[in-house]
Parts: C-alpha cells; structure tokens; sequence
C-alpha cells in the first residue's frame, strides 16, 4: 500500500459531525478513534493555541491505528512575538513532546504571521538551521505578501531545500475566486454559506507557489462550501500529485472549509476524484465502514 499520500482535515473533536461523519451519540472520547477509522491525517491546530503535555500526545496516539498520521502546528507563542530565533530552546522542547506520537507523528510546520516579512530572513535562517531538520520532517507556512515575490521567494525556497525542510502549500483561491459561486451558470446565492465564506477572510489571499523543497510537503485547503466550486482547483491540486507522487515525494494534504461540517465530505470527494483519475494514492479507511442501517434512508 502507497503511504505517500495522506488525507485528513484540521480537527477531530468537531460536535457539528455527530450524526453525519460520526455516528449520533458518540462521546467526546470516542472522536479521534472515530475519526481515525476515516481518514488518514489529521492536522493539530489546537497545538498552536495550548500545548498538551506528554501523556495526552501519547495518548492520542494510542487511540489511532498504525499508519496515521499527526501534524502538530507549532505554538503561536513561539512563532508570534517577534524574532524566532530568542525561542528556539522551546521550539526544541516542542519537538521533544510532539516525538510522543512515535510513528504517528508526520509534518510538524511553522506558521508565521503577516506580520513576518523577508526583512527578517536573517533571523529565519538562523532559526531553521537551529531546528533538527534530520530528526523531524518540519514545514514552514509563510504568510507575509513579499515571501511570494522575487527574489525573496527564490530565495526562501533555497533555504528550506538546503536545510530539507518542506514549503507549506496554502490554497485560499476557493474563497476569493469563487465567494458568490458561478453566477454566469445561473446559480442562486446561498447566503447562508456566502456569509460563511465573507467570515473566512480572515485567512490570507495569497497567491499559490506549487513548490517542493523537501521530500514531503504539506498542502492546506480552504474548500469552499459549496463542493462543485472547488472542482477546477482539485483538477489542477491531480496534476501537481501525480507529478509528486511519481517522484516519491510525500504529501499532506488537509481540507478546511469555512463551513467546517462539509470539510470530511469534501475530503472524500477530493479522494474519489484521485482514485478516477488512477492517482496512486491510498484508499480511505472511511470506505471501508459499514453504513449504519439509520443512514441508509438518506441514499
């Protein structure tokens, strides 16, 4: 089986799925073994608000089966004051708690803000080669507009190749190309989801770099609600794959969307449109459930 691929969403532990990607009535415990009969990854975003201690790591990694994956966010205390390079000693003790997952853990990734800008490319190199790159895969998701410029980007892209250490791919297009839906097919307006949509703007309109600086990458996907409208992006998202995946290079690939509810079945899709395309990718444990006999009324 190819392991070169992982599928996932940004959280587990979300109540809007009960009774739709989680059996009605599953308790907050249950979540993550759950979620993990499902999909392949899942990336950690509560780690950059709270740090969980040792035994909670271990234990969440002991509530999912060989072969998943976590993909911790380092903590917005580390990567949101500032300079990176005075909290290196604690971005080490983070890496030393995240090894808790064992062979559950996958990408751990740096997120910074706008407000980090090549003016501090200093400051980031020291800090990435500080970091030990040959003990953990590490990404970097730059947000600042200059980073996606030249020669600053060439430059950025350099580094992280020199160092092995992966570029994270953000993709926001769906909520900026597309917020009203294609009104040029007709197509009324949900209001409901266009509201969802304008609320998710807090998130960068940035433009894509589809590029590989190390032998795995992370690609993060803001889904548009509506799931037709994110079908043109998802063809492009197959060629970039098929290209990676031939080349052995090993993708993460997560699927948000401002209505988180429909980011499972999103995913799902996403997957379904791999597999017809002969995409060599994993199937998802998700199929492989049986459909509860409640469910079957709704097909």
């Amino acid at each position: 089986m190819n392991f070169d691929f992982y599928l996932g969403c940004a959280v587990w532990a979300y109540k809007g799925w009960l009774g739709d990607f989680y059996p009605k009535g599953s308790r907050a415990t249950e979540l993550l073994k759950l979620y993990s009969d499902r999909l392949a990854a899942v990336e950690v975003n509560s780690t950059f608000y709270v740090i969980p201690d040792r035994q909670t790591v271990e234990r969440w990694a002991k509530d999912t089966p060989t072969g998943f994956r976590f993909c911790p966010k380092f903590p917005k205390q580390l990567t949101h004051n500032g300079l990176l390079l005075p909290y290196i000693e604690q971005a080490s003790h983070f890496l030393d708690l995240m090894s808790g997952f064992g062979d559950r853990l996958g990408v751990v990734f740096v997120q910074l803000p706008p407000s980090y800008s090549p003016a501090s490319f200093g400051d980031l190199t020291n800090f990435l080669t500080a970091l030990p790159a040959s003990k953990y895969q590490i990404a970097l998701e730059v947000r600042h507009a200059d980073w996606f410029k030249s020669p600053h980007s060439d430059h950025l892209n350099q580094l992280l190749q020199t160092l092995g250490i992966g570029r994270v791919l953000l993709d926001t297009r769906p909520i900026y190309d597309l917020p009203l839906g294609d009104l040029a097919l007709g197509e009324e307006i949900d209001h409901a989801l266009f509201l969802a949509v304008q609320q998710e703007s807090r998130k960068p309109n940035l433009p894509l770099l589809p590029v590989v600086t190390a032998p795995f990458s992370i690609v993060r996907f803001i889904s548009h609600p509506n799931r037709d409208l994110n079908i043109r992006f998802w063809q492009e998202w197959t060629n970039y794959l098929q290209e990676w995946l031939a080349n052995g290079t090993q993708i993460y690939f997560f699927v948000h969307c401002p209505r988180e509810e429909r980011s499972p079945h999103n995913a799902k899709y996403f997957q379904e449109m791999l597999e017809k395309a002969n995409i060599p990718v994993p199937p998802l444990p998700w199929n492989a459930l049986a459909i509860p006999p409640e469910q079957l009324t709704l097909f």
